[in-house]
């Protein structure tokens, strides 16, 4: 017979939470709820890391792509910005996971926008050529 957490995941955290809140925690499924709250952690990074690749990806574009440059670029540029702004002012711990989540982030972002360009990967510089302090600054616009 399986679990109310593998038939019901919903419910099971529903659940989970109710218990927490009523104190009653020898009756809580502490080992699950430590794990979804480890996979939460994670799932913040990797968000970070997906919020880096898209604006790294629109900074390479925009560099070596400078005939297809425009408002909706610009725009888009700006926004991803404004979304990494808030989603570490939401997790500040993860400022500390920059370095590693930027290098990783470049490397989808290279390879996305060979793709996406047409231009062969090579072309792009093998690792980031920006400081996150650089590319974050809203002045910044790579020739």
């Amino acid at each position: 017979m399986s679990s109310l957490y593998d038939r019901d995941f919903y419910a099971w955290a529903n659940e989970q939470a109710a218990l927490l809140r009523a104190g009653q925690w020898s009756a809580a499924d502490v080992a699950r709820i430590a794990e979804e709250i480890e996979s939460m952690g994670r799932s913040e990074k990797r968000e970070l890391v997906s919020r880096l690749t898209v604006l790294l990806l629109r900074l390479l574009k925009w560099q070596f792509q400078p005939a297809l440059r425009g408002n909706s670029w610009r725009l888009s540029i700006a926004n991803a910005r404004d979304r990494l702004v808030d989603h570490l002012d939401d997790n500040p711990s993860l400022k500390a996971k920059l370095p590693d989540a930027t290098a990783s982030a470049y490397r989808y972002a290279r390879r996305e926008a060979s793709a996406e360009s047409g231009l062969p990967e090579d072309i792009f510089p093998p690792g980031c050529p920006w400081s996150f302090e650089t590319f974050m600054a809203q002045d910044f616009w790579p020739e």
